[in-house]
Parts: C-alpha cells; sequence; structure tokens
C-alpha cells in the first residue's frame, strides 16, 4: 500500500517586512506601521505592509501614495533586495537539511516533498515535524516563517493561508490537513480563494449559483462537464476535493527573468525612453548570464500615466544573452507600443523568456583575441545574432563589473548626467 505523500509549503511571514527590520533594527525595526517598495513621495508601489497596515487596507502592487493615504503615519522604505536574495538562500539551506526535495516556488516561498522520510522521524505526525523546521529556519536566520501541509501541493498552499499567525487569527505558524481529510478542509473556502480559479472563472461559476467550495463539491463530475465544458468541468471537480498530482521537482526551470523602473516623473519624450530601455537591457541581460541562460523572447512592458498595462512580445530566430542583443531586440517593441498610444509612460520593463541554459553553458571559455575590432551585432534584418567574440566580451565585461561595480563600465549613451530622468524605483 502507497503511504500518502507529504508535502509541506513553507512561506516566509511578510518577508520583505521582516528582512527590512533586520536591515535596520533601528529604524524600520521600530516601526509597527511599515511598508516596504519605496520612499514617500516615490511613485513606486508596495512590495509588502506588515500586517498592522493590512488592515487599513494596504496591499502588494497598490502605489505607495495611494497606500500612505490609507495608512499616513506608515513608514516607508526600499526594497533590501540584496538582503532579500541572501536571506532567500539561507532558508532553501534550512529546508534542505530536512527535506530530501525542496523546490523555490518564489523568493519567499518553497515547497517540501517529505515522502520517505517517515522513519527518520519516528513516525510523528506531519505537524510536529514542521514546528521543527519552523524552529531551525528561525534559529537559523532569525526570520518567521509559516508551514502547511497535507498530501499534495494545493492543500499545502491552502493550509499554509490558514497556518499564518495573523492578529486575531489564534494561528500559531503551522496547520496541516491529515489524509482524508482535504474535503472537509477546502469546504470552508470560497472558490475564488483557489489556486488558479480567476475572476473571469469566478464569475461563470456564480452565474451557475456556485461561490463556495462546498457548494461544488455537492455537483458531480458530470454535473459541472456539462456546464463549464470538457475541460473546466473535469479540473474543478479534482480542485474542489484537493486531487493534485503535480510534483515537488528540485530544478523547477525559471519561466523569466524582468526587470522593471517606475520613473519619478512621466517620460513622453522618445529618447529618454530609449535610454532607459538601454539601462534595462543592461541589468536584465546581467541577470540572465549571472543564471547561466539565453532567450529567444523578448517582452517589453510599460505602464501609461492612466495606469493603463501594454505589452509587446517578439520571439528570435537564435538565443541571445547580451546587453547589446537585448536591446537590439527589444527597441522595436517600444516604438510599436509608442506608435499604438502616445501618451506619456510612468513604467518601463523587459522581460526575457524562452530559455536555453545548455547552450549556454557551452562554449564560455572562448578567448577574445588581443588585436582586432569588436564585432558588431550581426543581423538578419532586424533579428540580433551573436558570435562567440560577442559573447566572450560579454562575459569580460561582467567581469569588470563584478570586481569594480555595476557602473563601471556602461554603454556611451547612458554617461552624460545631463540626460539622465531622474530617479527610478527599480521593480
Amino acid at each position: 500500500m502507497t503511504s500518502p505523500r507529504r508535502i509541506l509549503l513553507v512561506d516566509a511571514d511578510a518577508f520583505f517586512v521582516a528582512v527590512a527590520r533586520q536591515e535596520d533594527p533601528e529604524g524600520a525595526g521600530r516601526a509597527r506601521l511599515l511598508i516596504v517598495g519605496g520612499r514617500p513621495g516615490s511613485r513606486g508601489v508596495v512590495c509588502s505592509a506588515s500586517y498592522e497596515c493590512r488592515a487599513f487596507g494596504v496591499r502588494s502592487a497598490m502605489p505607495i501614495a495611494r497606500a500612505l493615504r490609507l495608512c499616513p503615519e506608515a513608514m516607508c522604505v526600499p526594497v533590501p533586495r540584496h538582503a532579500c536574495s541572501l536571506r532567500s538562500r539561507e532558508i532553501h539551506a534550512v529546508l534542505s537539511r530536512f527535506a530530501p526535495v525542496v523546490q523555490a516556488s518564489s523568493i519567499d516561498e518553497w515547497y517540501c516533498d517529505l515522502g520517505g522520510t517517515e522513519a527518520l522521524y519516528g513516525y510523528e505526525p506531519l505537524r510536529e515535524t514542521a514546528h521543527r523546521i519552523r524552529d531551525a529556519v528561525r534559529e537559523a536566520t532569525g526570520l518567521p516563517v509559516s508551514l502547511g501541509g497535507g498530501t499534495s501541493r494545493l492543500i499545502a498552499k491552502m493550509a499554509v493561508e490558514v497556518a499564518k499567525p495573523k492578529p486575531g487569527t489564534g494561528a500559531n505558524g503551522v496547520h496541516c490537513v491529515a489524509p482524508g481529510e482535504e474535503v472537509a478542509f477546502l469546504s470552508q473556502f470560497r472558490l475564488a480563494d483557489l489556486p488558479m480559479v480567476g475572476p473571469r472563472l469566478t464569475e461563470q461559476l456564480a452565474r451557475l449559483g456556485l461561490v463556495s467550495v462546498r457548494e461544488a463539491q455537492a455537483w458531480s463530475e458530470a454535473d459541472l462537464v456539462r456546464r463549464l465544458g470538457d475541460r473546466a468541468g473535469p479540473w474543478l471537480a479534482r480542485r474542489v476535493r484537493g486531487i493534485d498530482d503535480s510534483v515537488v521537482s528540485p530544478r523547477d526551470r525559471q519561466k523569466q527573468v524582468s526587470r522593471e523602473d517606475t520613473f519619478a516623473r512621466d517620460l513622453d519624450d522618445d529618447d529618454s525612453l530609449e535610454r532607459e530601455l538601454l539601462r534595462l537591457a543592461v541589468r536584465v541581460s546581467a541577470d540572465l548570464r549571472r543564471q547561466a541562460l539565453r532567450a529567444r523572447t523578448v517582452t517589453v512592458k510599460i505602464k501609461d500615466t492612466d495606469f493603463r498595462t501594454r505589452s509587446a512580445q517578439r520571439t528570435l530566430e537564435s538565443f541571445i544573452e547580451s546587453e547589446r542583443s537585448v536591446a537590439a531586440a527589444a527597441r522595436p517593441l517600444l516604438r510599436q507600443l509608442r506608435g499604438k498610444r502616445r501618451v506619456p509612460v510612468r513604467l518601463l520593463g523587459i522581460a526575457l523568456s524562452h530559455f536555453d541554459d545548455e547552450a549556454s553553458a557551452s562554449g564560455l571559455s572562448t578567448q577574445l583575441g588581443l588585436f582586432g575590432g569588436l564585432s558588431p551585432d550581426q543581423t538578419s534584418g532586424d533579428q540580433p545574432r551573436e558570435s562567440p567574440r560577442d559573447r566572450a566580451l560579454t562575459r569580460a565585461l561582467d567581469r569588470i563589473r563584478d570586481r569594480y561595480g555595476r557602473e563601471a563600465i556602461v554603454p556611451a549613451r547612458l554617461i552624460d548626467p545631463a540626460e539622465d530622468t531622474g530617479p527610478r524605483v527599480e521593480e
């Protein structure tokens, strides 16, 4: 007989807030009302907020200005990005001591598969192992985490929301659902609370009189298929009963690398926007190479002055990794977006996807000749292409920037301070 799966989801509580408090114990560490995402007066958005701020209606992705109108006494600080990355790696290292398989779902969430460890932990209940893990993470990093557990990733995801020790809940940071109790556990939620049940499906279900999970559980799979179709019907029938066969994989492939900036003032000048696009290309391509990846798909995103978000995407004939190639691929997309709607822009971003990490792992030791000119980007129409010499040069620039700072060598177009658009909030 196969033993039930033992899946945990570890969620760092108010992660960005907790790290900000660690980094500035005399400032952010003393602030009960804390917003992480930018300084007061900036045009950034809320990355995270303390539970006390959330009680005022402050939410992630909300403009800082609006958050401060809701909670005017809150302290606002930038995101401590380097420290957050370091703490994330430290938590992952602790979890790897307890679970044979750990999958990072995001910078502050990790799935752990403890299958086969029953004897190792003396056949204790999963919740006791979860408490031990929670204590170990706090001891190693000083950060609080919550753990949800069950027989699937779905149940663990829902359980961790119950586990979080939010004010007034009485939760203690761990909640595990025993095998066989999945249906009863899920019946307390709304359908809109389930992962991957989006607004459109929620509206469709509400028109059928289905708002809670309990109501959907009363319908047979055949009923749901008849009303929702052959695809959504079986999927929802399994979802509301906690059936989820997805596995925890230690090598969950990253789907996208992105960078975006919110400007201190809206930009409506094409030259300024293209300079900012180049600045983003330098940073996002460096992120790409740091993970030994190359990309074929480039996406440019803009948020207009009226908060309307638009994007354009293209997939190239070959994989790229250099800032010159990324900028060359992104520039026509920006021009396309500007051509369709010419209004001031408050946010600009570049995302890279469709990776080929195996290709990027080969041919990295190509030596750059001491003499001879630098090869320009080769193009096929407007398709940027890279030669081994281009990539060798790019990696030489990376080594210089790693040693002397990212501003040690920048494209000439970004040097003139008179052309700088001013402060920007890195997202």
